[in-house]
Parts: structure tokens; sequence; C-alpha cells
């Protein structure tokens, strides 16, 4: 049990580390090589995000899917169990939309007024999934 919690926090920080090196200035202002740079932060976020999700669900003892839906899946069945919120999940969805368009784009199709409203909503979203990770029982 105190394992989960562990890496959960573990997660927590690297999630930190990666939000405090997104850029606060307008992203229409950087280079395309800048923007993939925070594109690729905004993706390691949301990875961590699903790497808490998948140790509560082996905390409690819930199923991943595998297959091409699962990150789809993931983010689903973690709003049905109630670990997150309905509100948390669909700020996350954004991201999940994202984490998707990241893996099969190329760096030049990033456009600066697509990333950044996730680049400025990304740590309000962290702190309310936080709290509300940090509020269940394993």
């Amino acid at each position: 049990m105190a394992d989960y919690r562990l890496r959960i926090d573990a997660e927590y920080e690297a999630i930190d580390k990666t939000l405090s090196s997104l850029p606060s200035l307008p992203l229409n202002t950087l280079s395309q090589l800048e923007l993939a740079g925070v594109a690729a932060l905004l993706h390691n976020f949301y990875n961590g995000i699903e790497n808490i999700l998948k140790q509560v669900f082996q905390a409690r003892g819930l199923k991943i899917t595998e297959g091409p839906s699962w990150h789809r899946d993931l983010l689903l069945k973690a709003i049905g169990d109630k670990i997150i919120s309905e509100p948390v999940g669909g700020e996350l969805r954004r991201f999940l939309a994202f984490r998707h368009f990241f893996s099969h784009a190329y760096s030049l199709d990033l456009l600066p007024e697509k990333i950044e409203p996730l680049a400025a909503n990304a740590s309000g979203i962290f702190t309310k999934l936080r709290k509300e990770i940090d509020k269940l029982t394993f």
C-alpha cells in the first residue's frame, strides 16, 4: 500500500518539475523548436497523470485495458469509478487529445494558439487532480 503512495509522490514531483519548465511568455514568440519543447513537456505532463492513474488502479486491483484505446479507456474508467471527478476528467480529455495528436503529428504541425491554453491550464488542473487523488484510500 505504501509503495503506491511513494510512486504517486514520485510522479507528483516529476510533474511539478515538468510544469515549472513551461515558459511564461506567449507561445507565439517561440521558435518552432521551442514550441516543440513545450509540446513535449505537455505530453510528459499527461503521461505523468496516466502513471498516477495506473498506480491507483493497481492499488485498487482494477484492470487496465490493453489495445490501441487504452489511454482513453484509462481516463474514462477513472471517471466512471469515481477516482477523479467528471469536471477534472473533462479537463484532462483535452490533454489526452493533445497526447494523441503529439504522438502522431509532425512538430511543424504544432500551433501556438492550440498549445497555449493547455500550457496555461496545466498547473491548475494538476492541483485539482492532486487534491482528488490525495483524498483516495487504498
